[in-house]
């Protein structure tokens, strides 16, 4: 018969092992082997999957591929000094706390009590012990579906440190960029204008000996004015990228200066990682934090549905009594009590049921939220693949441009030496190879950028995985 009692508390603890509601299931991956269809009349080839030597050593530090130091210390600095990835790490340090405040649950919770009281005709007693108390869900096992969350939110964090990462390497790239590229546009445009005001003075010098309208006075007026009003824009622009890039790094402008990043620092990999759709929703990290917020929410249903079931709460103390505070430690009475109780809800306006319900309903939202994550992420790649194809046309096309440009200028160099040609005619060369060099540099830091953009859509140092060709 004294065992009853001990096979009766371990069935009850057996239990409270049990967890109701579904077990999580990872959504499945996604079947399709390509990030985008074939553009009818698409004359570009898709970024083979190909890898330096070194890049096992590259992983999470995708921009050492462009190969410049400038920039690599400039994403040290901000790597350690960004508050954005400060508020990350100090939130995904709480939320791994909440996981322990979770699984203490499990445990009974023990304290310690003192005091004093008196009646009034009675002398004051003095009283102070232990009290232990543990409340579990007999049938429903919350405590492990609220670990479960707890874990899943802990892991949505950790994923949202690694898009922020990922999202601040992707900016501070990007703007040392636009420096560079902004500087080259400054050099360029006012080479330009140094052009039209030399066709201006020529202009100006025929139109004074009778040798030209007063129409080519003002078209060239016009252009050098068109020109130089181009100029504060471009000042403005670099400017700007100066100051979002010292904030990126955690300085104010006023702190911090940018290197003077230069065109040719940057070498363009020769060609983009890449991986199938199915393992880029193990590597996006929006991805995995979508997929961790719809873990949160599966377990949620478990919590809710768990409120429908008895628990059992079981405490007791143990104490000493005395006269005096002094007699607690060797003229003291013992006290002890037990006790237990179970709860079930028997009526409660249909709210419990309509707390599963509603967690049912957010976990179908948040399924829903993770495909559109998923879609969006495959959209932004697909985007980007097209754009580098697009840029690879573009860039031949300038290139072939820019030649064309030097060579007209070479033979009016030389045509302008034999006296065949004016001085109108060399300046309009000029000028035209300053446009060519212009455009040519524009089409390759945009060539540059989106391949940031790439980098940045396929999760950054993805390529510890088999490299596969894709679209």
């Amino acid at each position: 018969m004294s065992s009853r009692p001990l096979l009766a508390a371990g069935v009850v603890v057996l239990l409270g092992g049990c967890a109701v509601g579904p077990d999580y299931k990872p959504p499945a991956p996604p079947s399709m082997q390509a990030y985008d269809s074939v553009e009818p009349g698409a004359t570009g080839a898709p970024a083979r999957a190909t890898l330096p030597a070194d890049a096992d050593d590259l992983a999470g530090q995708w921009w050492q591929l462009f190969k410049s130091p400038a920039l690599d210390a400039t994403l040290r600095l901000s790597i350690a000094d960004s508050p954005t990835l400060a508020a990350a790490r100090a939130t995904l340090d709480a939320a791994r706390e909440a996981i322990i405040v979770a699984r203490a649950g499990f445990l009974p919770r023990i304290g310690l009590t003192a005091g004093t009281e008196r009646e009034s005709s009675e002398p004051a007693t003095w009283n102070g012990g232990l009290t232990a108390s543990y409340t579990f869900n007999a049938f429903g096992g919350a405590t492990l579906r609220l670990v479960e969350q707890q874990k899943a939110l802990a892991e949505f964090e950790r994923d949202e440190l690694a898009a922020s990462y990922l999202t601040l390497t992707g900016n501070v790239v990007t703007e040392a960029m636009t420096i560079a590229l902004s500087r080259l546009e400054i050099t360029t445009t006012l080479d330009l204008i140094a052009s039209d005001q030399k066709n201006l003075d020529l202009v100006q010098r025929e139109f004074e000996a009778g040798a030209a309208a007063r129409t080519d006075v003002l078209t060239a007026e016009s252009q050098l004015a068109a020109d130089q009003a181009t100029l504060p824009s471009l000042r403005q622009q670099l400017s700007a990228a100066r100051h979002a890039l010292a904030i990126l790094v955690g300085r104010a402008p006023a702190q911090w200066s940018a290197p003077e990043f230069d065109v040719t620092e940057f070498t363009p990999p020769a060609a983009i990682p890449l991986t199938l759709p199915s393992a880029l929703v193990r590597r996006r990290p929006d991805i995995l934090a979508s997929e961790a917020q719809l873990r949160a929410a599966s377990a949620a249903i478990g919590i809710a549905v768990s409120q429908e079931y008895p628990s059992i709460t079981l405490s007791g103390g143990l104490s000493r009594e005395a006269l005096t505070a002094a007699g607690l430690f060797h003229d003291f009475e013992r006290v002890w009590s037990a006790a237990g109780g179970l709860t079930q809800p028997l009526f409660q306006g249909g709210a419990l049921r309509a707390q599963t319900r509603a967690a049912r309903d957010l976990y179908v939202a948040q399924a829903a939220s993770y495909q559109q994550v998923v879609l969006t992420a495959f959209g932004q790649v697909a985007d980007d693949l097209r754009a580098l194809e697009h840029d690879a046309d573009r860039v031949t096309a300038y290139h072939r441009s820019l030649k064309v440009a030097a060579a007209s200028l070479e033979l009016q160099r030389v045509s302008y030496a034999a006296g065949k040609t004016t001085a109108l005619q060399l300046i309009d060369a000029e000028r035209t190879y300053a446009q060519a060099r212009l455009g040519n540099a524009s089409a390759e830091f945009t060539q540059l950028q989106d391949s940031v953009q790439l980098f940045v859509a396929l999760g950054g140092g993805w390529w510890h995985d088999a490299a596969v060709p894709a679209r």
